[in-house]
C-alpha cells in the first residue's frame, strides 16, 4: 500500500491519500513487481515524432451519443474494444533468475494498441521486472511481446507485438475534455475479466498526486469510472470511442481523516501519452527539454468563456526562479501561442511541440502579453532530478 497526495495545480494544501490499489499492479498472486513509480512533472515537455500510423482526433460534444446515451457508449466500445489487450509480465524471481513456474510469478495488466506496427501502451509498472512478456488480444490470442521502452517517470511503457494482429486505437484530444464528459473504462481487472467495460464522467482535469517517495504526478484526469487492480495500462476511452487517457491508479481513501472513498480514478491525459509514445518508439528512452512553468492549456471553448483574445495557448500560471524561462523574461499571466512561428492548435498543443526539443536547444516563444506580442528566445536546459 503507497502513501499518496493528490492537489491541484494551485493549492497549497497537500493532502495525503493512501492508494490501496498500488498503481494498480497486479492482479495475479505472486505478483513482485511493485515499488513506487513516479510520474514527473511532464507540463513542461513533448513528443519527439509522430506516433507511427496513429490517427488523433478532437473530443467535442457530438460524440457517439448524447451524454446519458447507453448506446452511444455502446458504439464506443464496440469501436475500440478489439485494440484493448491484456499485458502478462511473467517476472523474475527474486533472486534474478527465472521462476520454475511461470504461473507463481507473474502480473498483469492492461494496454491499448496505437500503431499499425503493432506497437502497445501500458504503463511502466505493468512491465516492471519482466523476465518476459505475452500480450492477449480481445479474440483470446497469445501473443509474445517485446519491450521497446520504458519511462518510470511518466509510468508509460511500450512494447511491441507483430504488426497488424489486431486494430489500432484512436487518439483523441484530451485537453478539450471538460468536467462532466462521460468516459468509458475498458480493461482486465483481477488479470482474467477481458475487456470490462465501466462508465463514469471526467470528475476533474488537472490533479496532481504526490507519491511518498517524493515524486510528483501531475495533469491527470480524474474519473469515477470504476477502475481496479489489472486496469492499469488499459485506455479511458471517450464516446467517440477515442482514447483520451491512459488508467494508472485509483485512491481508497485519506491517511488523514482515515476515510474510505470510492470513485477516485486518475488516468494520464492523451495527450501526455502521445508524446511519451513517440519519444520512446523512436529512441526508447525520453528526454525531457526543461522550460521552469506552470501552465494550464487554453482551448476555444476556455477563451470564450473568458472573453480571452486567443484561442489556443498556453497560460502561465508561475516562473520558476532562476529557469530557462525566467532568464527569458517569460511572466506569470503570458499566454504562450506558438513555438518556432507556428502557433499552437488543437493538433499541435504546446506540450506535444516542446518534447520534439532536446536540452540545450534555443526555442523562439511567441507570447500574448496584454495587448502586445512578443518573442522571447529561450534556451531549453536538462530537467532537473528529483
Amino acid at each position: 500500500m503507497q502513501s499518496v497526495t493528490p492537489s491541484s495545480r494551485r493549492a497549497t494544501t497537500v493532502l495525503a491519500l493512501v492508494i490501496a490499489v498500488s498503481m494498480l499492479l497486479s492482479a495475479a498472486a505472486g505478483a513482485a513487481a511493485g515499488g513506487a513509480v513516479a510520474y514527473f512533472v511532464l507540463r513542461d515537455r513533448t513528443p519527439a515524432e509522430p506516433i507511427p500510423a496513429v490517427t488523433t482526433a478532437s473530443v467535442n460534444s457530438e460524440s457517439a451519443g448524447s451524454p446519458e446515451s447507453a448506446e452511444g457508449a455502446a458504439q464506443a466500445v464496440a469501436a475500440l474494444a478489439p485494440s484493448v489487450v491484456t499485458v502478462v509480465n511473467y517476472l523474475e524471481s527474486n533472486g534474478g533468475s527465472a521462476a520454475p513456474s511461470d504461473q507463481g510469478n507473474r502480473a498483469s495488466g492492461s494496454g491499448v494498441i496505437i500503431s499499425d506496427q503493432g506497437h502497445v501502451i501500458t504503463n511502466a509498472h505493468v512491465v516492471e521486472g519482466s523476465r518476459r512478456l505475452e500480450v492477449v488480444l480481445a479474440d483470446g490470442r497469445s501473443l509474445p511481446a517485446s519491450l521497446v521502452g520504458r519511462d518510470t517517470f511518466s509510468d508509460l511503457a511500450v512494447i511491441k507485438i507483430e504488426p497488424g494482429a489486431a486494430p489500432t486505437a484512436v487518439f483523441g484530444d484530451s485537453d478539450a475534455l471538460l468536467a462532466g464528459d462521460t468516459v468509458i473504462a475498458i480493461g482486465s481487472p483481477l488479470g482474467d475479466l477481458t475487456n470490462t467495460v465501466t462508465v463514469g464522467v471526467v470528475s476533474a482535469r488537472d490533479r496532481s498526486i504526490e507519491t511518498s517517495s517524493g515524486f510528483q504526478m501531475e495533469g491527470l484526469l480524474q474519473t469515477d469510472a470504476a477502475i481496479n487492480s489489472g486496469n492499469s495500462g488499459g485506455p479511458l476511452v471517450s464516446l467517440k470511442g477515442e482514447v483520451v487517457g491512459i488508467n494508472t491508479l485509483v485512491v481508497r481513501g485519506s491517511a488523514l481523516s482515515g476515510a474510505s472513498a470510492e470513485g477516485l480514478g486518475f488516468a494520464i491525459p492523451s495527450n501526455t501519452v502521445k508524446a511519451i509514445a513517440a519519444q520512446l518508439i523512436a529512441t526508447g528512452q525520453v528526454t525531457r527539454p526543461y522550460l521552469g512553468i506552470r501552465w494550464e492549456w487554453i482551448t476555444p471553448a476556455l477563451a470564450a468563456a473568458n472573453g480571452l483574445e486567443v484561442s489556443f495557448g498556453a497560460y502561465v500560471t508561475d516562473v520558476t526562479s532562476g529557469s530557462p524561462a525566467a532568464g527569458a523574461g517569460l511572466r506569470m499571466g503570458d499566454v504562450v501561442i506558438g513555438m518556432d512561428g507556428t502557433r499552437f492548435d488543437g493538433d499541435s498543443p504546446f506540450l506535444n511541440r516542446l518534447l520534439t526539443h532536446a536540452p540545450g536547444e534555443t526555442v523562439t516563444l511567441e507570447v500574448k502579453r496584454g495587448a502586445a506580442e512578443l518573442q522571447l528566445p529561450v534556451t531549453l536546459t536538462e530537467r532537473p532530478s528529483l
